[in-house]
């Protein structure tokens, strides 16, 4: 649930490629670990395919490739993330996923006008945690486009993660 009541949003955070990312955890079904998925051909490289979760067929995005960065094998850490936003549900699959956090409005900054072109449509904001910057992403952009993302990581530099 969004909590918005006291200034404060909840959120799940996610790495990927060394980089802190977080989406609205209203949105967010469930997280468990990377299995069997089925592979579907002529789908955008990032469509790693369909998986099958709590009785859905589900769309299995790799967020790596999404964002342009080299693809990993999957481990113990590797997370699908199931996230359900106007009538789409897709699962959007990240290096790692294990915190839940509420982040004070007055920590979320606009995004920089160096970032907003394509890779800005899917920032929503930075936040600050402490000595972390998280981005927090817009994940009805996110899965309402089919191009391949240049996110810059928060180390700000294109090709970390690499």
């Amino acid at each position: 649930m969004l909590n918005t009541q006291n200034g404060y949003k909840t959120y799940i955070l996610f790495e990927l490629a060394g980089t802190t990312y977080g989406i609205r955890s209203d949105i967010v079904q469930q997280m468990e670990m990377v299995e069997r998925i089925t592979p579907v051909p002529n789908t955008p490289a990032f469509v790693e395919g369909v998986v099958f979760s709590r009785g859905q067929v589900i769309t299995a995005i790799n967020l790596r490739l999404r964002f342009g960065f080299d693809k990993i094998p999957y481990d113990t850490r590797s997370r699908l993330i199931v996230v359900h936003t106007g009538s789409r549900t897709a699962g959007m699959i990240a290096d790692t996923a294990r915190e839940f956090v509420s982040i004070a409005a007055e920590a979320v900054q606009e995004p920089p006008a160096a970032i907003s072109g394509v890779s800005g449509r899917y920032i929503e904001g930075i936040a600050t945690l402490g000595e972390r910057l998280v981005l927090i992403l817009n994940v009805e952009e996110l899965l309402s486009a089919t191009e391949t993302i240049a996110v810059m990581p928060a180390g700000g530099r294109a090709d970390a993660g690499k």
